[in-house]
C-alpha cells in the first residue's frame, strides 16, 4: 500500500484524480446523495466531454442533484434511482471508467457482493472516500454519559483497507488530514446529538441527556459550538484496479 497525506481540498483531490485518466472518462457515482461529489466531477469533465452516472436510493437526494445541476448550466450527470448493486446491472446502463464510492459502504453488511458489483462495473479504477470512524461517531461521547455503555462503532477505512488486503488488492491511500466538527449554534449540536442517541424531548432519559448536554457542548472561540472530547475524524481517499 502506498500511503500519501495531503491537507482536505475536495476539489484539488477530483483535479488529481481526473489527470490520471484519458479523455473523455465515465464516471459512477454509487450513492450520489444531493451530488457533493458528482457535480463537481461533472463540471470537470464537462470540457473533455466525460459524464457522471449518480445513483441513489433516495428521490428527494437526486431531486436535490438535479436542482442544483439545473441552476449552475451541468448537463453532463444523469441519475439513476436505487441501491448498489441494482437488480438491473448492465454494462451499458453502469459500467464506468472510474466507480465511487464517497462515505458509503459503513453499514452494508453483504459488503463482499457490494465490492464485486463496483468493480466489475469499473473499466479501470475504483475510488473510495472513507472516514477513519463513521461520521455519526461525532457524538460518541454522549453515549456513556446518556445510556450507560460505550457507542459500538460501525466499521470505516481502517477495516475497509483490511478487507481490500484480504481480497489481495494493491492499493494507494491518500489520507487527509480533517477538522472536528463543529456547529453553528447549540440547538443544532442539540439537534444532531440527538438524533444519534434517539433521544425525543421529554422522554424517560432527557435528564440525562440535558446534563450530558451542559458537560459536553463547548462555545469555540469563532462563535461555533463544539463536543468536548471529539476526535479529529480523518479521511482517507483509497484508489485500486480491479
Amino acid at each position: 500500500m502506498v500511503a500519501v497525506v495531503v491537507r482536505w481540498n475536495r476539489e484539488k483531490l477530483l483535479t488529481e484524480y481526473l489527470t490520471i485518466l484519458d479523455a473523455q472518462p465515465r464516471w459512477l457515482d454509487v450513492g450520489a446523495g444531493a451530488g457533493r461529489f458528482a457535480l463537481p466531477l461533472a463540471r470537470a469533465l464537462e470540457p473533455s466531454g466525460g459524464e457522471v452516472v449518480a445513483l441513489d436510493a433516495s428521490p428527494s437526494m437526486l431531486e436535490g442533484l438535479r436542482e442544483i445541476a439545473g441552476e449552475h448550466g451541468i448537463r453532463n450527470v444523469r441519475t439513476v434511482e436505487g441501491r448498489w448493486p441494482p437488480s438491473d446491472w448492465t454494462a451499458d446502463r453502469f459500467s464506468a471508467d472510474v466507480c465511487l464510492i464517497a462515505h458509503v459502504g459503513y453499514d452494508v453488511e453483504p459488503i463482499g457482493p457490494f465490492l464485486d458489483a463496483l468493480e466489475a462495473a469499473a473499466r479501470r479504477e475504483c475510488v473510495a472516500v472513507l472516514m477513519e470512524q463513521v461520521p455519526a461517531s461525532t457524538a460518541d461521547p454522549f453515549w456513556p454519559l446518556v445510556h450507560g455503555e460505550p457507542r459500538e462503532g460501525l466499521p470505516a477505512l481502517p477495516e475497509f483497507l483490511d478487507l481490500l488486503g484480504s481480497r489481495r488488492r494493491t492499493v494507494q491511500l491518500t489520507h487527509l488530514r480533517s477538522e472536528a466538527r463543529t456547529f453553528e449554534s447549540r440547538a443544532t449540536l442539540e439537534g444532531f446529538a440527538r438524533r444519534q442517541l434517539w433521544i425525543d424531548p421529554g422522554g424517560p432519559k432527557e435528564a440525562r441527556f440535558q446534563a450530558a448536554l451542559d458537560a459536553l457542548a463547548v462555545q469555540e472561540e469563532g462563535g461555533g459550538w463544539a463536543i468536548r472530547g471529539r476526535a479529529v475524524n480523518d479521511i482517507g481517499v483509497v484508489t485500486w484496479r480491479p
